[in-house]
């Protein structure tokens, strides 16, 4: 399992954010503090309080409005559900990161949520991925 800590700074309108791109939370590991971004089966994106990422490291919060540390790439079904999340990121408080980017066999648009971290559903052509070897 996959669990992204990003730190935001009001918890309460980046989980209205995340909730309103249809995603779920992790009732047993969100509280005042932090939200647990349920992305799917093996991944979460935990949502920290900047007062509460400051308890893990003595390092600095960077302003991800001005500098790109990670891009949040999570799979979707079709083209459409990345047109549909990206458009209603930017109906919620996001705006825009990268233009659509149509590779033929893969599809991606993204966004930046009201914190500024970057993210990009993107939907791949299932018959075009090679099994793992």
């Amino acid at each position: 399992m996959l669990f992204p800590n990003l730190p935001v700074k009001d918890l309460e309108r980046s989980k209205a954010f995340y909730a309103a791109l249809g995603f779920t939370f992790n009732a047993q590991f969100t509280d005042a503090n932090a939200a647990c971004v349920v992305i799917n089966d093996l991944t979460s994106v935990m949502l920290l309080r900047h007062e509460f990422w400051r308890t893990f490291t003595t390092k600095p919060i960077p302003d991800a409005h001005t500098v790109a540390g990670v891009f949040m790439a999570y799979s979707v079904d079709s083209r459409e559900e990345v047109v549909q999340q990206v458009e209603i990121a930017l109906a919620s408080g996001g705006s825009a990161a990268s233009p659509q980017q149509n590779h033929g066999f893969m599809f991606g648009w993204s966004f930046h949520d009201p914190d500024g971290h970057h993210w990009e559903p993107f939907w791949m052509n299932p018959e075009h991925v090679q099994p793992a070897t």
